[in-house]
């Protein structure tokens, strides 16, 4: 049972709350908004439309959302983890049967005001499930094959629904991300080496099964594959999208082209610019100066999470807080280095600035969890 559930007079009440609230990192996140807000701006041509103000409404909804959920004492947060988890199972499988199918992938189901795509939320309730699982799992049961297999088993039914959809991106994010929770719980390193060394294999296997009956991945999967390891070998094909955004790299230098003057994305040679390549137009405009401040504002609300989760003595809210630290951390780091042909093209967003609606309000809400474990911790 959690620390908090035991010892309430510990909670803050009414307008403390909003004083306890983590204000460091809540204006990172506007500054980080802001920057996308500008951004949004720039590759829609020096326009509001058809990106920056819807993008602004939902981060305006997202703030709102956030703290709500800050406001909700952190126990209850731990006791809906479950149902949580559950919920976001059936929307992936509602996705399966009724989801919309968009540039060749069943992501999306259509509730009305916005097309919400469930495993954006799933990244989400699995960090919450297993926050909850570690906090009620007594610690020397932590390295348990069975209890160790359980959890392992409930990474991989959001896993394999999102891989069906077909979402590499979002599929190997949620195993990192469910995979450094375990980590952090302390399930024993001997676990993660033998993953490891079976991960080489199935890499293997993966190269092994391509033109085979048995083929692991989709066809566009390997293009991506052999774009990242050589883009020059189809440079007007599949190597377009990584070479254009060297491209746009490389003429940014260090201060950039300036706000606006980026060529590569006036003339509409950057692919999806708006969303997964967003931070090349960033590069192009203010150069490696405001790549860099990017990942600061970036790396600084990582910093701010990593320290109130080891000050917080709740079990399941500091790995509750570490699990989405990680999470965010690897939303944006994926996005960079995939941009920047570090990693094959997995379709990952650069979060609070490339557009979209899900990913921002998923993301805002998980950060309002982040503020109940700060606002709620034992004091």
């Amino acid at each position: 049972m959690s620390y908090l559930a035991h010892n309430t007079k510990f909670v803050p009440t009414g307008f403390r709350k909003v004083l306890y609230l983590h204000w460091p990192i809540i204006l990172l996140l506007i500054a980080v908004a802001s920057t996308g807000f500008v951004m949004l701006y720039s590759v829609a041509g020096g326009s509001t439309r058809p990106w920056a103000v819807p993008q602004m409404e939902r981060f305006a909804l997202g703030m709102v959302l956030m703290f709500i959920v800050a406001m909700v004492p952190i126990w209850f947060w731990r006791n809906m983890a479950f149902l949580a988890y559950g919920g976001s199972i059936v929307l992936l499988l509602g996705v399966e049967f009724f989801g919309e199918v968009r540039m060749g992938a069943q992501r999306w189901i259509d509730i009305g005001f916005m097309r919400l795509q469930p495993s954006e939320l799933t990244k989400i309730t699995l960090v919450m499930f297993l926050a909850a699982y570690y906090d009620w799992l007594p610690s020397k049961k932590t390295s348990h094959p069975l209890w160790v297999l359980l959890p392992v088993f409930f990474m991989l039914i959001p896993t394999m629904l999102v891989l069906n959809q077909p979402d590499l991106g979002t599929a190997l994010l949620l195993l990192m991300g469910g995979a450094s929770v375990m980590f952090l719980a302390g399930v024993h390193w001997i676990y993660f080496a033998t993953v490891a060394s079976a991960g080489i294999g199935a890499v293997v296997a993966v190269f092994q099964s391509r033109g085979t009956p048995w083929q692991l991945l989709k066809d566009y999967q390997y293009r991506r594959i052999d774009t990242f390891l050589d883009p020059s070998n189809d440079p007007l094909g599949a190597g377009y999208h990584i070479t254009q955004a060297k491209i746009a790299f490389g003429s940014g230098g260090w201060t950039g082209r300036g706000f606006m003057q980026g060529t590569q994305s006036r003339l509409n040679f950057l692919p999806e610019k708006q969303t997964d390549f967003i931070f090349t137009t960033l590069a192009e405009e203010f150069g490696f100066v405001g790549a860099v401040s990017l990942l600061g504002l970036y790396l600084l609300i990582v910093f701010f999470c990593v320290v109130s989760a080891l000050s917080n003595r709740d079990r399941f809210a500091s790995l509750l807080t570490l699990g989405i630290a990680i999470t965010f951390f690897l939303f944006f780091a994926v996005n960079m280095a995939m941009v920047t042909g570090l990693a094959p093209v997995v379709g990952v967003p650069l979060p609070l600035v490339s557009y979209g609606g899900s990913a921002m309000l998923v993301l805002l809400v998980g950060f309002g969890l982040v503020q109940s474990a700060h606002v709620h911790r034992p004091r």
